[in-house]
């Protein structure tokens, strides 16, 4: 047996843990015994000086999925034959799971994809494919540059990145990086395993025919999944070529600044949860995809936004939309678990649960008022299919509430197949007949303890107490001494029993082939079934858009193609619904490019300088995946591309300081903005020195201006860059509200034209927590610095205990 494990262990990589099955327990030896022992905190014990470790087979998964989210890959050894006599059990590696392909659902999040990530470079092209092993989702896209790639990888967050290993100083620092095959991510190569695949010619109708370095990382994950995890592919029907002109642009920083679907300060906060209102897991998977990849096609976002509209105006409509699709599980995850063979009969009846409450949606989809029939559903409606039959087989097949193991029977109702029912019947009268055996063997030998009993290893058996061994009639047959009985057997329960076990056995090979041709039925409707739950997916999305637009005020933005952007009372649709203290004040936008194509805003911190300028990017944003937005009414002239420069930290990995930092996100703007872009900053040069700073700012100010011409909000502490507005017709100043009161200040949130006046550090520091005595020093020093830095005669009036105070010296000259 150990020759056979090393023979299977060494056919796969180093790093993946053999679960080798023996029996009722997945059995791990040597090195992997050590490494996952002390993982899942199993005893670590030894056989023959072999390290060895265990676990039950039937609650493998909990064990496999604590190992997989260590990052670790776990291949699984099943046993192929029937044990026999003087020979060993065949073994094969059924499957490796790792962290890109679990489809387990219990391991996955259902409100997001589980992605296993492709990339590589292909001369000056940089190429990536993403597949959703888990629904069959497959993509592929390709880049000019590193940057955008590494940008678009951020955005799906694989938990997985597979790269060529000639690559490795490229890529293995991603998190979840594996090295794969060099030769599997060459076009060639690549094109004849796809084609292959999906039974093509070419890959022509996929768009993908120019994408040499994409199709080369499309076809590395194919490989890997297929040939290296020896994972079922046939549920993977279509791949879809993207580029990024198809999407907004939002690079990595931007995610990050503007807490689109993680945040730092917790999930709660970001602007997927403000906007999810979904009601199925497809729904909330998808609202995510848009929320990371908007769209400035105004067509189709005009189509949502009329879909919108319309559940809105007809309440009862929508309420019976969201209800029904309440009653639809995870379509897509339960049919790929079925495709790949792990799925159950629990999953099938999902699965018919779901498909049952489609005609029910399309007929309130249906009653949707004429007059305001949104075009998106000319699209959507025939692809929402009726599959009522097939979910009819399913419930009549099925009992109600079926088993997860597929092997010990129990699966289908009586009367759906007659052969079944015959043998169910015979164990059923056998069984029978044991109790009457029982109750006739306990008179007739006075002992009323007499038990007939059954185990896997002995079969059926009638037990006696040694109390009452005496008692044991002369045609009982001694099978087994235990501690406090014995086990005796007879010729006619020995023949009961054949018929018994014959009957049981049969039954549940029966039921399980019945099982492989009800889940065939099904597959055969596995394009229907994805198509149908795509397009559930974006009826889900839109009622969840409307769901939130109702219940927080939303109203529907005016979409252009011009370079207007004109928001009246608009809200941080985060803040709006999670401020608990205060209020949440409106405020106004206006960028145009005859007069407010740069606006500089001033004031203190904690004002509300950055809330509002990320406030106008996430409104922004919002607009261009089609929902309603948390204002009175706006105008949006659509972006090309989202840039957010906010804040600076460290980045010791890489040995860049918070300057550098800075300096990078801004080189990535002005490199990459044009006059369709929408730019927010919030802040430049504070991390040098004040004149270089300064300069700095103002530069990128001018440069975006006049060069660039892209729509900006530049948020500053730098007073003096507002005198740009003096040289530059398109810069405004703006500034935050504030009222001072017995030497406090209280912010008023509200954005008002002009430039600040004051920075109030001093004030905010106080209210920080600084200590009194610094508190005052500070006002002292201020005020030396502010008559340092007028002019000549106010410096030679400064007072004697003034000379203690620092200089300024900016002003000598």
């Amino acid at each position: 047996m150990m020759q056979q494990y090393h023979g299977i262990k060494k056919k796969l990589p180093d790093d993946v843990l053999l679960f080798f099955r023996l029996g009722d327990f997945y059995e791990l030896f040597f090195e992997d015994a050590k490494e996952a022992a002390s993982i899942l905190n199993v005893a670590l014990t030894r056989r023959n000086d072999v390290p060895m470790c265990g676990v039950p087979h039937h609650a493998a998964e909990g064990y496999i999925g604590k190992l997989v989210k260590s990052g670790k890959r776990v291949a699984i050894a099943e046993q192929t034959t029937d044990p026999q006599p003087g020979k060993i059990v065949e073994r094969e590696v059924r499957q490796v799971i790792s962290a890109g392909t679990i489809d387990n659902l219990n391991l996955l999040d259902a409100n997001r994809p589980n992605y296993l990530a492709a990339v590589c470079q292909s001369g000056k092209a940089y190429g990536l494919a993403h597949l959703d092993h888990s629904t069959g989702e497959f993509r592929l896209t390709q880049f000019n540059d590193r940057e955008s790639l590494v940008d678009e990888l951020n955005r799906i967050a694989p938990a997985e990145t597979l790269y060529p290993d000639d690559q490795e100083d490229e890529w293995s620092a991603y998190p979840g990086a594996i090295a794969g095959d060099g030769y599997t991510f060459l076009e060639a190569t690549a094109k004849d395993l796809l084609c292959e695949h999906f039974n093509t010619q070419s890959l022509d109708g996929f768009g993908c025919a120019q994408m040499p370095a994409a199709v080369g990382a499309a076809g590395a994950i194919l490989h890997y999944v297929k040939y290296l995890l020896h994972r079922t592919t046939d549920h993977i029907k279509k791949l879809t070529s993207y580029t990024q002109t198809d999407f907004v642009q939002i690079d990595a920083a931007s995610q990050r600044n503007l807490d689109l679907v993680e945040s730092r300060s917790g999930n709660k906060h970001t602007l997927l949860h403000a906007l999810n209102r979904t009601s199925t897991p497809m729904g909330s998977r998808l609202l995510r995809h848009w929320i990371l990849h908007p769209i400035d096609d105004i067509d189709r976002l005009m189509e949502r936004q009329d879909f919108i509209a319309a559940l809105i105006e007809q309440p009862f409509i929508h309420e019976q939309v969201r209800t029904t699709l309440k009653q639809i599980r995870d379509i897509e995850r339960s049919t790929g678990r079925l495709a790949q063979g792990s799925g159950n009969a629990r999953d099938l009846l999902s699965l018919a649960t779901s498909l049952d409450r489609i005609p029910e949606l399309k007929d309130h989809l249906t009653a949707i008022n004429t007059a305001h029939e949104p075009k998106i559903l000319e699209e959507l409606s025939p692809r929402l299919r009726d599959l009522s039959e097939l979910s009819n087989h399913i419930t009549s097949a099925l009992v109600e509430e079926p088993p997860a193991s597929l092997k010990d029977g129990g699966l289908f109702a009586d009367g759906f197949h007659e052969e079944l029912d015959t043998l169910r019947a015979a164990s059923r009268e056998g069984k029978q007949w044991l109790a009457e055996l029982q109750e006739a063997e306990a008179e007739r030998t006075g002992i009323k303890s007499l038990k007939v009993k059954y185990n896997a290893v002995f079969g059926y058996f009638i037990e006696i107490t040694k109390a009452n061994l005496a008692n044991v009639p002369d045609d009982y047959v001694r099978k087994q001494t235990t501690a406090n009985a014995e086990r005796f057997i007879t010729e006619e329960l020995k023949l009961m029993e054949d018929k018994i076990l014959g009957a049981d056995e049969r039954a549940k090979t029966l039921e399980y082939t019945l099982f492989i041709e009800l889940r065939g039925s099904v597959l055969a409707h596995m394009d229907e079934i994805q198509d149908t739950a795509a397009a559930l997916a974006i009826v889900d999305v839109l009622s969840g858009l409307a769901e939130t637009a109702r219940a927080f005020d939303y109203r529907r933005p005016h979409l252009t193609n011009d370079d207007t952007l004109t928001i009246n009372g608009g809200r941080h649709p985060v803040l709006d619904q999670t401020l608990v203290d205060e209020k949440f004040v409106p405020n106004d936008t206006l960028l145009d490019r005859d007069d407010n194509l740069v606006v500089l805003i001033t004031g203190p911190n904690m004002a509300g300088k950055s809330t509002y300028i990320r406030q106008v990017a996430l409104l922004t944003l919002m607009a261009q995946i089609g929902s309603f937005i948390p204002a009175d009414e706006a105008t949006i002239g659509l972006v090309d591309r989202i840039f957010t420069r906010v804040g600076a930290s460290d980045d010791l990995a890489r040995g860049q300081s918070t300057f550098m930092v800075e300096m990078n996100e801004t080189s990535l703007i002005i490199n990459n903005a044009t006059s369709r872009s929408l730019v927010i900053l919030d802040e430049i040069g504070r991390g040098t020195a004040t004149f270089d700073g300064l300069s700095i700012a103002w530069a990128v100010a001018e440069h975006l201006h006049d060069i660039i011409g892209a729509r900006t909000l530049f948020a500053t502490h730098y007073h003096e860059l507002t005198r740009l507005s003096q040289s530059r017709k398109a810069v405004q100043n703006c500034s935050v509200a504030v009222r001072e009161w017995n030497d406090r200040i209280i912010f008023l949130r509200k954005i008002v034209q002009g430039s600040a006046n004051r920075s109030y550090g001093i004030q905010v520091a106080r209210l920080a927590g600084l200590p009194p005595e610094i508190i005052h020093r500070a006002k002292d020093i201020l005020a030396h610095l502010e008559t340092q830095s007028a002019t000549p005669k106010a410096r030679k009036t400064a007072k004697p205990e003034e000379k203690n105070m620092p200089s300024l010296g900016l002003f000598e000259e």
